[in-house]
């Protein structure tokens, strides 16, 4: 969680970075802190990256060993929350590398309706279908800034690229995302004025 709402819980729940020191200092109860804080968001990153629910827990187990044995590299030039995002798409590309993807082709996919319940299911496994067939780097940066809400410029410092290409990876992540779901492209709009010869 950010400083932000940290402060604004009150004094009794210590901010990121006096737990991260507490860490540092050896107090384990400190580090389940940190993980009773950021384990749900690392989850919701992992299994949107990887897709299944399995992976998606051995990504965030992977993460959080790599943060437990690392604690003492965190400088604290980013937030915790950006670092640990960091650690956990690294754990998930590390999975996709081990595990070739079976490809899903867009044309496979249901159309989707959304007029009862079972169809708005239906959209939503679509829909998570159609992110997965996105390639990863620009999977990496759709899940984290349109579904888990993360500023660009953090999501540029958890990937490590210039907010340029965090735009760029967005744009087409949401691209393959409109064609994964059949999506027809916005033609552009007719000049207001003619063309002159």
């Amino acid at each position: 969680m950010s400083a932000s709402r940290n402060a604004a819980e009150g004094a009794t729940d210590p901010s990121d970075e006096t737990l991260v020191s507490k860490v540092k200092a050896g107090d384990r109860d400190a580090f389940s802190a940190l993980v009773t804080r950021h384990e749900r968001r690392l989850y919701n990153l992992a299994y949107r990256m990887l897709g299944r629910p399995e992976d998606a827990r051995d990504a965030v187990q992977d993460a959080l060993l790599s943060c437990y044995r690392r604690i003492d590299t965190f400088r604290g030039d980013a937030t915790f929350s950006t670092w640990m995002h960091r650690i956990t798409v690294n754990a998930c590309y590390d999975l996709l590398r081990k595990h070739v993807p079976e490809p899903v082709d867009p044309l496979d996919l249901p159309e989707a309706s959304g007029r009862d319940p079972a169809e708005a299911a239906s959209a939503g496994a679509d829909v998570h279908r159609a992110i997965q067939a996105i390639p990863e780097e620009f999977r990496a940066a759709l899940v984290l800034h349109d579904l888990l809400d993360v500023p660009v410029e953090e999501v540029a410092n958890t990937l490590g690229v210039p907010v340029g290409t965090v735009k760029s990876r967005l744009h087409r992540a949401r691209a393959h995302l409109g064609r994964a779901l059949g999506a027809e492209p916005t033609p552009l709009p007719a000049p207001s004025k003619p063309p002159v010869p």
